[in-house]
Formats: C-alpha cells, structure tokens, sequence
C-alpha cells in the first residue's frame, strides 16, 4: 500500500474518537478512506510502528490502521 491508495476496513473495529459518535464505541467496519500518510521514520529515525497506515475517512475523521486492518480498493 502507498499514499493516495483507497482502502476498505475490512475487520470489525471499534473507535471511540469518530466526530458523529463522540466517546460511544463505533463500528468502522466497511468504511473507506484514502492513505495519506505512512509512518516510517520519527524524528529522523526509522521506526515500526504497530498501526503505520494513516487513513483519512471524512475531512473530521482520521485514524491509524494496519496492513490486517485494511483492504486495497482497485
């Protein structure tokens, strides 16, 4: 995956900092969204982070996912 790709939740996944659902467990699941950030490197430094995919849903919701998290879109 890279930015700019479309992707697709494709697990069960609740978060709890969605705009319309604030502090109340909501499903993402289904969703898609654009990658507009990969997360690689901080402060000059290489990292690994768990969930490195930033991915952007609405102009309000953006969260961090993994690769097991998301599905690409053609």
């Amino acid at each position: 995956m890279k930015v700019g790709d479309r992707v697709r939740v494709k697990t069960s996944l609740k978060v709890f900092h969605h705009p319309e659902h604030k502090g109340k467990a909501f499903d993402i699941e289904g969703l898609e969204g654009e990658i507009v950030r990969i997360h690689t490197e901080w402060n000059g430094r290489a990292i690994s982070p768990n969930y490195p995919y930033e991915v952007r849903f609405t102009p309000k919701f953006v969260t961090h996912l993994g690769d097991h998290e998301l599905q690409t879109l053609a």
